[in-house]
């Protein structure tokens, strides 16, 4: 449950993608982006934060994913980085496919706080160390949470559904090993295309 650091961090995440691409070892790129302040950050500590959070994202997508990321449009620039989201982090995933997902599939067009909460309490009727998170914590989860699918382009400003436009090429990209990533959006089979 660290996400709590950020949104989805979309111009960061595609610098260090590329810079990956060009050195090849994530310990570089982690290096030379807290030397640099490549994240320009205010304090040492945000920048550390910041690019470890971003890193172990990243460190989620296979190269041929890292190489779309770098070369794509600003929308799938965004569903990439919901991809590496919900890969790095069970909890969001979950709630991607069982909420998100779930809800546009059954024809409802908003996500709401409500939604939110109903799903959070129902995960920690199986999680006990979800109990044990404080208010204010669960709300700022709440909070980046929405701030990342609209960031994702996945939720509007009044939070409603957007149905996510996931091309032939991103499906392939991202359908590897027998995953089913594009379940984690809100989209019928019939919109891929």
């Amino acid at each position: 449950m660290a996400f709590t650091t950020g949104g989805l961090f979309h111009q960061e995440s595609v610098k260090l993608a590329g810079l990956y691409l060009e050195m090849g070892d994530w310990g570089s790129v982690r290096e030379k982006a807290v030397s640099e302040n490549l994240m320009q950050a205010r304090t040492w500590s945000s920048l550390q934060r910041v690019c470890r959070e971003v890193v172990s994202r990243l460190e989620t997508l296979r190269t041929a994913e890292l190489e779309l990321l770098v070369e794509t449009t600003s929308l799938e620039q965004g569903y990439l980085l919901w991809v590496a989201v919900c890969r790095r982090y069970r909890f969001i995933a979950d709630f991607a496919v069982e909420v998100l997902r779930e809800r546009y599939m059954t024809l409802k067009t908003d996500c709401s706080h409500e939604d939110f909460d109903a799903f959070f309490n129902g995960k920690a009727a199986w999680h006990a160390e979800l109990d044990r998170i404080r208010p204010s914590t669960r709300n700022k989860l709440r909070q980046v949470l929405f701030k990342m699918l609209r960031e994702a382009d996945l939720l509007t400003a009044n939070n409603t559904i957007a149905p996510a436009m996931l091309s032939p090429a991103f499906l392939k990209t991202i359908q590897r090993d027998g995953r089913r990533d594009d379940l984690m959006f809100p989209a019928f089979e019939s919109d891929a295309g």
